[in-house]
């Protein structure tokens, strides 16, 4: 059976105007597009009106942490992609640091098996560049290609010896494989919780500094150079690494990044003196002029997609307090909503362009069939309601995960469907539809 969405607000990417369209899904796909107020014949298919809400090709997340296998307390695929497609991804890539690590064609094919059964959303997942990602012996990349393994990281530690990392992308380019890289330098970060900045001081803290994540940048941008492989940059956070990434891109490196949410709108002035542990990820929350570089970096083109890190964990977990607790926040429900409200609505930045760096330039640096909304195009879609306005609650939060730092934020741009390959996979009415 067709399904038509009527009454849907379409961005035109041409002239950046808004207009009422009217998009018609069958198998799996989408079929056509109407424009104007005069509704389609429906006869025989099934309705959906939007009511005016804004259509848009379902968010892409390169970066997330779906837990499974090993910490299922913590996430599951089920629980994960449930929680992705109610902040309006329609595809994901969790990263392997689980238990076992995602390091073999077995460990990548349950992911795979898992997600198609009990997963609501597209996973593409990520295969460890070493073997239990100790950066002591590569993977078997050609067979955890052959498994579905859509790149390799150690993401969770940085690969810490330059010749494994240049092997390693030697390999990579041989299969046509991108490197996901995880930066920092493990000799500057022992012991410490927090950005070696105002809060670290103010607390007596040991720091984690800039540069132990921009050597790594800069490292890998050389070695990319020399081996010609795809490069991306995990969750960018200091001035230093942005200027790096702008010089390799100036001399033709075919490196890519990647930015979260919480990089663009937190800086560690803001971590609250009761060191709230929900405000502990890594990278840390930098300076507010690492920030604003982080920002100015998205704007211009150096770091090009962003991404949200998702990474639950218990609220047990967290409690331990600022030095003790795990690194990372959760963030799929959160990320358009708060991009949408700091930037968009206060005309930083316009909806065309925040809508791209999580649609079509993910796909696009990827080399991914979605993020578009061609006709012939897979029907992976959402709608999102532009004008009503609520708090962060993340008792509501379909993720096992509670950790987040934006509680109470009154934030605009909610998702309220979405569609996966034609099938409506959420609403906000009814919840999860398996």
């Amino acid at each position: 059976m067709a399904t038509w969405i009527i009454n849907a607000k379409s961005l035109n990417q041409d002239n950046g105007e808004v207009e009422i369209k009217h998009v018609r899904v069958e198998n799996g796909l989408i079929a056509e597009w109407r424009e104007g107020s005069d509704l389609p014949d429906t006869t025989g298919a099934e309705v959906i009106d939007a009511q005016g809400k804004l259509i848009s090709p379902g968010l892409i997340d390169m970066h997330v942490h779906l837990r499974e296998p090993g910490f299922e307390y913590k996430e599951t695929i089920a629980s994960g992609t449930e929680s992705a497609a109610k902040g309006g991804f329609t595809v994901i890539a969790p990263m392997p640091n689980t238990r076992p690590v995602m390091d073999t064609p077995e460990t990548i094919s349950f992911v795979l098996d898992k997600a198609a059964t009990e997963g609501v959303v597209r996973v593409l997942p990520y295969a460890a560049i070493t073997k239990n990602e100790l950066g002591r012996e590569l993977t078997d990349f050609a067979a955890l290609k052959e498994a579905g393994a859509i790149g390799f990281t150690d993401d969770g530690v940085g690969v810490q010896n330059a010749q494994m990392m240049k092997n390693a992308m030697s390999l990579a380019k041989s299969l046509d494989m991108p490197i996901i890289a995880h930066c920092e330098d493990d000799t500057l970060v022992e012991g410490a919780a927090v950005s070696e900045g105002a809060f670290a001081r103010k607390h007596g803290l040991k720091g984690i500094p800039n540069e132990s994540e921009a050597i790594h940048v800069g490292r890998d941008i050389l070695l990319s150079e020399a081996t010609g492989v795809h490069y991306h940059i995990c969750h960018v956070s200091t001035e230093q690494s942005v200027r790096l990434i702008r010089l390799g891109k100036s001399v033709g490196v075919k490196v890519t990044s990647e930015v979260c949410p919480h990089h663009l709108l937190l800086s560690d002035e803001q971590i609250p003196d009761n060191m709230d542990a929900n405000w502990k990820m890594n990278p840390p929350l930098r300076t507010p002029n690492d920030v604003e570089a982080c920002i100015q970096g998205l704007e211009d083109g150096t770091i090009d997609i962003i991404v949200t890190d998702h990474a639950p964990h218990s609220e047990e977990e967290k409690a331990r307090g600022m030095e003790r607790a795990p690194f990372g926040i959760v963030g799929f429900e959160t990320a358009f909503p708060l991009l949408y409200t700091k930037f968009v609505r206060t005309g930083r930045w316009s909806l065309d362009f925040l809508l791209r760096r999580m649609t079509s330039d993910p796909a696009r640096i990827f080399r991914l069939p979605y993020g578009t909304m061609d006709v012939g195009a897979p029907a992976d879609l959402i709608l999102i309601d532009l004008e009503n306005e609520r708090e962060v609650n993340p008792a509501k939060f379909l993720t096992k995960g509670r950790n987040t730092p934006f509680t109470g934020w009154k934030l605009f741009g909610w998702p309220t469907l979405t569609m996966v390959n034609g099938k409506i996979v959420w609403t906000e009415e009814n919840g999860i539809n398996r």
